[in-house]
């Protein structure tokens, strides 16, 4: 017996060694994992944060600074040249403006003046010409007439024609002539009838007609012609008119799609250029 116990205690103590020696091994191979584990996760951590530090940001293109470009009076016809500028501005008339509203026309203390349409070729008279000219004079605006000029028409007929509408003591303004056609004439036929035309009506009224015509025309077949005349240019551009042969402009007619209070649809409006004024224009009684 005494051998048996001693034996039992022997396993006894050899099972407690082993197990103690069991128990630190799996206490030594959880840490190693616990600790592995632990900075598998810092690892993760320090490259997640990497990843953001580098990540490229796309930023947005910036868009492009626009310039704010005021529209002109062509691509607005509500804004009106003569409330932007300081020319002395006025209109031309007929009619075609149908009736028209004189009292309030003459409170538009940007229109200066106004030429009427008295004629046309040999025969045709503006059937609202006395109205008009009796009304605008009434109501303060400066008049001018034109008669509307047909190369082919009998020269003395037109000259007759126009004056029994264009009455010297009705005139603030010097007469007008409107040359926009050559009725298909030759240009030296053109220019003589046109020239003596207007020697008649400088001998008729005593002082040089001014002449109304369009850019365009005047460069294709008056270039050198009417050098002793004044000048109203129509161009209906933003750019001042410039001829060819670089004359003089007195007028520009800018628009032939004005507005104005007093006129119902569109009114060609005209301005002086440079330093031309209504002073050069004044009918000579």
């Amino acid at each position: 017996m005494g051998q048996c116990q001693h034996y039992l205690l022997s396993l006894h103590e050899n099972f407690k060694t082993t197990m103690r020696r069991l128990t630190i091994i799996l206490t030594l191979i959880i840490a190693f994992f616990s600790i592995t584990n632990a900075d598998a996760q810092r690892r993760k951590v320090r490259a997640r944060s990497k990843a953001r530090t580098h990540k490229v940001v796309k930023t947005k293109r910036k868009a492009p600074v626009r310039r704010i470009v005021p529209p002109t009076i062509h691509e607005n016809p509500y804004l009106q040249c003569e409330d932007t500028c300081t020319h002395v501005h006025g209109i031309d008339l007929s009619h075609y403006q149908g009736e028209v509203f004189w009292e309030t026309v003459g409170e538009n203390t940007h229109m200066a003046y106004v030429y009427l349409k008295a004629t046309e070729g040999g025969d045709r008279i503006d059937a609202r010409y006395e109205r008009n000219i009796d009304l605008a004079h009434r109501y303060g605006l400066k008049v001018g007439s034109y008669h509307f000029f047909r190369p082919r028409t009998c020269l003395q007929l037109q000259l007759e024609n126009f004056k029994t509408q264009c009455l010297p003591g009705e005139q603030d303004l010097i007469p007008m002539l409107d040359v926009e056609t050559t009725a298909g004439l030759p240009v030296n036929e053109f220019c003589d009838s046109l020239l003596q035309f207007l020697h008649m009506m400088e001998q008729t009224y005593h002082q040089k007609p001014l002449v109304y015509t369009g850019r365009n025309f005047y460069n294709k077949y008056l270039q050198g012609v009417l050098d002793d005349y004044l000048l109203m240019i129509a161009m209906y551009t933003d750019e001042e008119p410039v001829l060819a042969d670089e004359r003089d402009i007195c007028l520009w007619q800018y628009t032939g799609k004005g507005r104005i209070v007093g006129v119902t649809g569109y009114v060609d409006k005209s301005r002086f250029m440079g330093q031309h004024g209504l002073r050069e224009l004044r009918f000579k009684h």
